[in-house]
């Protein structure tokens, strides 16, 4: 049988232990990484949508170099080296936003990347 005051404080510790997991949890979203997949020519997903502080890694799959870069009239927040096989790529996000880019090797693989508070 529980005696009062351990029933307090196992109350006590369960509710650290609940803070805890959500501060973990708020955290854990805004270091979320989404990945683009570069493959047959295309990025894939060709559009996503991310929270302010999130990443965005672009892997590339094809046996030819690829780039990452800013469209023309964006801010350039997005411009890699070339991307060889299994080479990747990463980009942190931090101001609301539609980032369009393409690849500057093959410019009609094109993204979109939305930058928005859900």
């Amino acid at each position: 049988m529980f005696h009062r005051g351990h029933l307090k404080l196992w109350g006590a510790g369960l509710a650290l232990v609940a803070c805890v997991a959500a501060g973990l949890s708020a955290s854990a979203a805004v270091d979320a990484v989404t990945t683009v997949d570069v493959s047959k020519f295309a990025f894939g997903p060709k559009e996503i949508t991310i929270a302010p502080g999130s990443r965005v890694r672009w892997i590339n799959h094809d046996e030819v170099p690829h780039t990452v870069a800013s469209s023309q009239g964006q801010e350039k927040v997005i411009g890699s080296k070339a991307l060889d096989t299994d080479d990747q790529y990463e980009v942190a996000f931090s101001k609301e936003g539609d980032y369009a880019y393409f690849c500057t090797v093959h410019p009609f693989m094109t993204g979109v990347v939305h930058v928005h508070k859900r």
